[in-house]
């Protein structure tokens, strides 16, 4: 939803209907594929390929009045935790005349409007560019282009249609030459924090590379970088 708050402030967020959806839908989903898996229960244990077989060969020992509750609960339990996750990862914008607030899972940063040159979707992300060149926020979520793109330029800021610097990205490849001195060991660090999902720790690494003045963007496992205009100062943040 878009929504004027305190302020003249719009909010974009996932609304109120996102949250049902997810608390009620995802429960009530896993619910019904529980009570078909154990409907299944005895031709699913004799799969090799299939995760938990013998949960499924309990499910199709024990009677129907007991196998279905239990099948279908634990399925369900499954889809409230997908909810909590999926809550916590929710992103709220608030974009006002002079300042912006990325909120996400309890946490909120506030990005003044002066700092911004340019705004911007890059796939599911939204970026915030500063004059240089640099990034000064990349947050993931579902909330749609057209959406933000109202919100921003409503409050006068500079949205773009696309990266402006997206011919600059090179992919990484481990001992290739252009990188600053440490970049090239905080992109391998980088890459086993991608391969892994280790989220929280790969968002760490962006950080110190942008000291660095190096940007990067995933293309699902593969990492893409570019460097921003201006050395860093002598305490590492770009001048």
């Amino acid at each position: 939803m878009a929504a004027r708050g305190p302020g003249e402030a719009v909010v974009v967020s996932g609304g109120a209907g996102e949250l049902v959806v997810m608390w009620a839908g995802f429960p009530l989903l896993g619910a019904g594929l529980g009570a078909g898996l154990t409907a299944m229960s005895g031709w699913v244990a004799d799969l090799p390929w299939f995760p938990f077989q013998g949960w499924f060969a309990l499910l199709d020992r024990w009677p129907a009045e007991r196998s279905f509750p239990v099948g279908a609960a634990v399925v369900a339990l499954a889809g409230l935790v997908l909810a909590f996750l999926g809550t916590r990862e929710r992103l709220t914008v608030t974009v006002g005349r002079t300042s912006v607030r990325l909120h996400r899972d309890g946490h909120g940063r506030d990005v003044a409007r002066a700092e911004v040159a340019g705004v911007f979707r890059d796939g599911k992300a939204l970026v915030l560019l500063d004059a240089a060149g640099g990034e000064l926020a990349r947050e993931r979520s579902d909330l749609g282009a057209e959406r933000l793109r109202a919100a921003f330029t409503g409050q006068g800021w500079p949205w773009v249609d696309r990266d402006p610097y997206e011919a600059a990205y090179r992919r990484w490849v481990e001992g290739l030459p252009g990188l600053p001195a440490g970049a090239d060991a905080l992109l391998r660090a980088r890459q086993r924090a991608v391969d892994a999902d280790r989220g929280g720790e790969a968002v760490e690494l962006r950080g110190e590379l942008a000291r660095l003045g190096v940007v990067v963007r995933d293309e699902g496992k593969r990492q893409y970088w570019r460097l921003v205009p201006g050395p860093p100062d002598r305490d590492g943040a770009r001048r």
